[in-house]
């Protein structure tokens, strides 16, 4: 199951907070971006019935919670895309990653560091 874009700016703000009323949502966002209260609410309930987001009631507010991790979501995301643009090759992503990013050295040489960690990890 996927997120609309809008549906996945939401998200962010919850993974962010880990858990919020409507009004913490609400001041997540820029004041002069700030969604309305029902739109809010209509996204969080499409949320729910995708299974990504939950609540506890107190009276009358509803605390909401993620029930997905961020890192499940992404990793599903880039797997996909993997999948999708590169016929399932990591070689062929990191390839295209690497050269159509403008990377610095400095990023590269990051990127080459946690790529040594994991291999040492794999060989461990």
């Amino acid at each position: 199951m996927q997120l609309s874009q809008t549906e996945e700016e939401l998200m962010q703000h919850l993974w962010k907070l880990k858990k919020a009323f409507m009004k913490d949502l609400l001041d997540a966002y820029p004041e002069s971006e700030q969604p309305a209260p029902t739109t809010v609410a209509t996204l969080l309930k499409r949320m729910q019935d995708k299974g990504f987001v939950d609540y506890k009631q107190f009276g009358r507010s509803r605390e909401y919670f993620p029930l997905v991790k961020k890192s499940d979501y992404f990793s599903k995301h880039v797997n996909g895309l993997i999948k999708k643009f590169f016929n399932n090759s990591t070689s062929q992503f990191a390839s295209f990653f690497t050269s159509e990013t403008n990377l610095s050295e400095k990023e590269l040489q990051e990127l080459k560091s946690i790529i040594d960690k994991e291999i040492k990890k794999k060989q461990s």
